[in-house]
């Protein structure tokens, strides 16, 4: 067991399953005590679980992070259960992969809702305390899909954009108040999300196939991958890096 995050109260939102699932493990095998914050209430449960009978401390709320009072609830509950939050992994985030004269409306409001909203609703739910405490990190889940645009995910990118920009805006804001803000930019993972992304590209004709994959990021990627460096991003490691974007994609956005 590691002590990287010894001390701390972790929120992840999304930490039930995928990356989000690993970094429930990660911090907790690091000394953190984790609240996992996500939707799926029978997953969120099982990955608490297993994290207890490997003997470190994790609890699960239930809640759309796109909703207010659901959030401001579970961050409540988190923050009675544990103590006041001094790192956030706002991962939350799912995907719509569609022709972009075909998406609608709703759609559009949908998504800007579960991947952007949340992490204004979760930070502002936890930074006070989080300031009381003293100071904190915050990592936030922003994407290649931020710089690199793809055929049939507008929405999808634009959001990404807007995650991107968000974590750099909070770093400026909350800096002086000890509060580091930071995104971890992941490539193709591979996690049901990650699997679906290249099943719903390749059916609508972008080529995802392994030859593309392994040209531009060599290959898939892990998903502890991912929860690894957003341990680094949200450990005290980190603690000159601040308005940072991290990205896990092994040269994508390099080339």
């Amino acid at each position: 067991m590691g002590t990287r995050l010894a001390g701390k109260v972790a929120i992840i939102s999304g930490g039930a399953t995928g990356m989000g699932g690993a970094a429930s493990e990660l911090f907790a095998a690091e000394g953190a005590k984790v609240a996992i914050i996500d939707r799926n209430g029978e997953a969120a449960a099982a990955t608490a679980a297993a994290i207890r009978q490997r003997g470190h401390v994790a609890e699960h709320w239930v809640a759309d992070v796109s909703d207010e009072a659901q959030v401001e609830a579970a961050v409540k509950g988190a923050t009675k259960k544990f103590g006041p939050v001094t790192v956030l992994f706002n991962h939350a985030g799912t995907i719509v992969i569609k022709p972009f004269l075909e998406t609608t409306l709703q759609e559009w409001d949908w998504l800007h809702a579960v991947n952007v909203r949340s992490m204004f609703l979760m930070t502002r739910a936890v930074l006070p305390g989080m300031i009381a405490a003293g100071g904190g990190s915050i990592v936030c889940t922003s994407s290649i899909s931020a710089v690199a645009a793809t055929p049939m995910e507008v929405l999808y990118d634009t959001t990404k954009g807007a995650c991107h920009m968000f974590a750099r805006a909070i770093a400026v804001e909350f800096r002086d108040r000890n509060i580091r803000c930071n995104a971890v930019c992941p490539g193709f993972i591979r996690t049901p999300h990650g699997l679906r992304e290249v099943a719903d590209l390749d059916k609508l004709g972008v080529d995802v196939s392994d030859a593309a994959m392994a040209a531009q990021q060599g290959r898939i990627g892990d998903p502890e991958e991912v929860a690894k460096a957003a341990l680094f991003l949200a450990s005290d490691e980190a603690s000159f890096v601040n308005g940072a974007h991290l990205f896990v994609d092994n040269g994508f956005t390099a080339m």
